[in-house]
């Protein structure tokens, strides 16, 4: 629902600065979410943290016009076409719009809230409730002061119904969450010990929560929890009540049975006095209290027992943030720093007990001191002590100063240490093998290290990368674009070996537009290392769609199939208005929608509110030649026809986009807005072959040389046949490092010192043979396997491929080295 910037001016009170045109779609206050610049709304929100006017700038340059601030750039003079609102406090004008908003709606309105569940909860309602009606909820898990007013703003002229889920971390802040969502049924999940230093008691906590339901029809909770039916009690509500219970069959929703299966819970409950049943695929308490709270939902809403029991029986986990990755030494890690509660340590041990099904690896638990629980350290970590001991730990690493001090409470193999230093500087760390290691702990801790650690890679190869040239590459063909044009740049597979994070944070702090990987995992890295920019994923699996949900990775969608499992995998996940990237076969005949589809594609993506496409774009097949010119241009035509027909079906702009590297140098008026930049940024011209600023240099050392007579031979199989004495160099790099096995038996050199030394025998896997009689050299001397005197066309020439093959090619193993000149 778009609505005028003249009219939110009014509604959030602001003094606005600037007269430009803007009909407002989309609500920003993350700038690594920016999916739709020209309809987009960004709040500056100044957080103990983070300022988000210094994102101003950078999302000027990305074609946001339209900004709330509580200061005024101080070059504001510099801001074009823009309307600054000025207000007191950019977060309350977000939260006033939306409440705003909300008040546009009289329709119903699920509130939820709890210690936890709140997540579960709204995803298992949504299930349950959207087969018969349009549901908009909370996307993932923002119930924040945040997180809140942006979800309620998802609600449109088609919403049959609200489930929005609200969190609290300290009293006197539910009341404005409360505002934002003015529910109509109210569901409070349960009370737990997180953030309880915040409140004074428990009971403090409970009321807080309530506060939320105030106004409601209707409220849902555990009529069995003695401090949660207190605390009703005393709020003096008014509203009806459907408080389940497992004993008082007085309540309207009695529990009467719940059996336990392997894998599976069957509830038998009467619902005022009528019997029905249901079957869950979950056996945890958690889930079982999370499907009555569900089951009371539906059941006001009137859904039938026969439709409830069939829809419970599909329930779908809500996934866990818990990362799992190989490890060295046999070892598998779970990652799951996220939070530091008692919940989540339960959630994460469970997990983990569940993902060792390998007896015999070891289970290992790192955790840091649990913060803000509430608790004193005696009662919470003797509560540890025992869940670590009941989840059939092994050894346990505890880090910080308050579990250190509670070691004698905890029976298994055990370290600890103050700092997480001590622990790296330790030799503990080295020793692990064939465990399965739970890495918990809380952010100030930094057990990303320990994770980096056990990861640590050390090779005396290494690519030198030229940021400069890198720069002077992006500028000579931004120079070929007009000024308006945007720029997709390629930084998949790990931007063709350079490696991707130093290389998108050059880019992005050269303001691209667009960064575009292969698959979700290199987009995921990208994001965990703290680049922000839009970032594209160009071969999306469809085993990865929570990745780029959880990241904010945008893919190119090229079949219905793939745009179906992305509609469902959004729904599941409770995502909205998620940005694709519709790719159009114009004759590359590798993916894509045939031109004849796109009226079938019109009409699916109009009928599902998932997904939005934010470009469109196909791939030419030989700018890079101009024997096939007439092809691009043709395609080109095909192009404009098919992109211009989507367009017109859909009031938002969609970014067309089909020039490739070589199609920016030869084809510049068919920019469209976007084009997209691969090998030339990295220093290789594909239409001339020529180097232009090379970017990426790769080089080894010298570890021995022999002195060897012409009778010898070198090598594997006696490949390296000797025509004279000779000197023989071995260096550390071989085919799996990225040195082609073709290019030895002297087919291609390398240069020492400046000057040729071929490759003699067979190249192996891990060392190289390279013959240095006539060279002036020692042990410890560099060489240039390819870079800035060895340019990587000639390897490519020699061996009959493109340099996209050499510089990709270049293994993980070898150190990244970055400078500028």
């Amino acid at each position: 629902m778009s609505n005028s910037i003249e009219n939110i001016s009014k509604v959030i009170g602001a003094k606005r600065i600037g007269t430009a045109q803007a009909n407002i779609d989309w609500l920003l206050t993350d700038s690594r979410s920016l999916g739709f610049p020209e309809e987009t709304l960004f709040f500056a929100l100044k957080t103990k943290r983070n300022n988000g006017h210094k994102y101003i700038p950078d999302l000027y340059e990305r074609g946001v016009r339209n900004f709330v601030v509580n200061d005024l750039p101080e070059n504001i003079a510099d801001y074009a076409d823009v309307n600054f609102l000025q207000v007191k406090d950019s977060l309350k004008a977000l939260q006033s719009l939306a409440a705003d908003h909300r008040k546009q709606f009289r329709i119903p309105i699920v509130g939820v809230t709890g210690s936890n569940g709140k997540t579960v909860v709204k995803e298992w309602i949504y299930q349950l409730l959207s087969p018969d009606k349009i549901v908009t909820r909370s996307p993932r898990s923002y119930n924040s002061q945040i997180g809140v007013p942006l979800s309620v703003w998802l609600m449109n002229e088609h919403t049959q119904v609200g489930v929005f889920e609200a969190g609290i971390s300290e009293m006197g802040e539910m009341e404005s969450l409360r505002e934002i969502i003015q529910p109509t049924i109210g569901v409070l999940t349960n009370i737990g010990g997180a953030h309880q230093e915040n409140f004074f008691s428990m009971q403090d906590k409970c009321m807080e929560k309530l506060t939320l339901f105030k106004d409601c029809d209707v409220l849902i909770y555990d009529a069995d929890n003695k401090l949660i039916s207190s605390c009703v009690q005393k709020s003096l509500f008014t509203a009806r009540e459907i408080a389940w219970s497992k004993i008082d069959n007085e309540r309207p929703l009695f529990i009467e049975s719940v059996e336990k299966g392997v894998e599976s819970t069957t509830i038998k409950y009467r619902y005022l006095g009528i019997p029905a049943r249901y079957t869950i695929p979950f056996i945890d308490d958690a889930s079982i209290e999370n499907s009555l709270h569900s089951l009371a939902v539906a059941l006001y809403f009137m859904v039938s027992p026969t439709k409830i029991a069939e829809r419970m029986a599909t329930l779908e986990p809500v996934a866990m943030r818990l990362e799992v990755k190989d490890g060295k030494n046999g070892c598998v890690l779970i990652n799951d720093s996220y939070n530091s509660d008692l919940a989540s340590l339960d959630i994460a041990l469970d997990f983990m007990q569940r993902r060792s099904a390998d007896k015999s690896k070891k289970r290992m638990l790192i955790l840091s001191d649990i913060l803000e629980s509430g608790q004193s350290n005696k009662l919470l970590y003797r509560e540890v002590a025992q869940m670590v001991h009941n989840r059939g730990i092994d050894k346990i690493i505890g880090v910080g100063e308050d579990i250190s001090a509670a070691s004698n409470l905890f029976d298994e193999e055990k370290y600890f240490f103050q700092t997480t230093e001590e622990l790296i500087d330790s030799n503990i760390l080295q020793k692990l093998h064939d465990e399965v290691i739970l890495i918990k702990g809380a952010r100030e801790f930094h057990f990303e290290d320990i994770s980096d650690r056990l990861e640590l890679k050390v090779h005396e190869t290494i690519l030198e990368v030229n940021l400069n040239a890198l720069i002077d590459n992006l500028n000579w063909y931004r120079n070929k674009l007009r000024p308006e044009t945007k720029l997709v740049c390629m930084v998949k597979a790990s931007a063709y070996g350079a490696g991707s994070y130093e290389v998108a944070k050059t880019l992005q702090d050269h303001r691209v537009d667009y960064l575009a990987v292969a698959v979700a995992d290199e987009g995921s890295v990208l994001r965990k290392a703290g680049i922000t920019a839009s970032i594209m994923i160009m071969d999306p699996e469809l085993t990865a769609f929570k990745t780029m949900f959880d990241y904010k990775l945008e893919p190119e969608v090229y079949s219905f199939q793939l745009l179906e499992a992305l509609i469902k995998a959004a729904g599941k996940e409770g995502v909205t208005n998620f940005p694709i990237h519709i790719k159009i076969n114009t004759g590359m005949n590798r993916l894509g929608f045939e031109p004849e589809e796109i009226p079938q594609l019109i009409s699916r993506l109009k009928r599902q509110t998932a997904v939005i496409p934010r470009s469109v774009f196909s791939h030419l097949v030989g700018s890079d030649s101009a024997q096939f010119d007439s092809y691009t241009v043709r395609q080109i035509d095909i192009f404009k026809k098919a992109s211009s027909e989507l367009q017109a079906a859909f009031s938002h702009k969609i970014l067309c986009h089909i020039l490739n590297t070589a199609g920016i140098e030869r084809f510049g008026g068919a920019q469209f807005d976007m084009a997209r930049l691969g090998l030339g940024l990295y220093g290789v011209d594909p239409f001339t072959n020529k180097v232009l600023h090379n970017v990426s240099t790769l080089k080894s050392t010298i570890l021995q040389i022999h002195n060897v007579k012409k009778e010898d031979t070198v090598g594997y199989s006696r490949k390296g046949c000797l025509e004279r004495d000779s000197r023989i160099a071995a260096i550390p790099i071989g085919y799996a490092d990225g040195l082609d096995r073709r290019l030895g038996n002297g087919r291609a050199y390398c240069l020492v010192n400046g000057q040729k030394a071929p490759y003699i025998g067979n190249i192996c896997m891990d060392v190289a043979m390279i013959d240095v009689t006539d060279i002036d050299c020692v042990e410890g001397d560099r060489v240039e396997i390819f870079g800035d005197n060895l340019p990587v066309t000639v390897l490519s020439d020699i061996l009959g491929t493109i340099p996209y093959e050499i510089l990709t090619s270049v293994s993980d193993r070898v150190k990244r080295i970055y400078y500028q000149d």
